[in-house]
């Protein structure tokens, strides 16, 4: 059985299926925002295991992945290893100059990218990828400029939700789900 992406407006499906880098801010995407310190100094930051698989997923069917933050944490460089993320910015305040260098090495338009953020240093970043996606948890004033706003929030899914449907729209959906009910995978 296929399950089709979320209902959205066909110029927005058309714009998602020419899609080849995912990028993303951590902090409020792959995370829920909030940051935990130890009274040793320590940090701890919480991923959810449904968006670490749907980034795999979609590295596999040939998208790129990129974290771009304005954090520096070894957490995130940590996570970034486990997932095979090979793009990596850490502590960088104005991400859409990261994103268009980036861009620039692999050879890609800014309309081949997607990027998900949720406050004011993704901002720009939003307006100008192919695809600018936020979600909810953002301040309206960041959601507002967004192609897109997931129904998951940032931390408990989000990132799957956009993984999956970026699938299903570029007819990824099938092979993958075959590769697992089959016990390929």
């Amino acid at each position: 059985m296929t399950l089709d992406a979320p209902p959205m407006a066909a110029e927005l499906v058309d714009r998602l299926r020419r899609i080849r880098l995912l990028a993303m801010d951590v902090d409020g995407v792959l995370t829920d925002g909030r940051l935990y310190f130890q009274s040793d100094g320590g940090e701890i930051k919480a991923f959810h295991t449904l968006d670490g698989h749907g980034i795999k997923l979609l590295q596999r069917a040939g998208v790129e992945v990129a974290l771009i933050t304005g954090r520096d944490s070894p957490m995130v460089s940590r996570r970034a290893a486990a997932l095979g993320i090979r793009h990596l910015f850490q502590g960088i305040e104005k991400k859409l100059p990261t994103l268009r260098q980036l861009c620039a090495r692999l050879d890609l338009d800014l309309d081949q990218v997607a990027y998900c953020g949720d406050d004011m240093p993704d901002v720009a970043a939003i307006r100008q990828a192919g695809v600018g996606i936020s979600v909810p948890g953002a301040p309206d004033y960041i959601r507002q400029y967004a192609d897109w706003v997931t129904e998951r929030e940032g931390g408990f899914g989000a990132v799957r939700e956009i993984c999956d449907t970026l699938l299903r729209v570029q007819g990824h959906w099938d092979a993958v789900l075959d590769t697992y009910l089959h016990g390929k995978a």
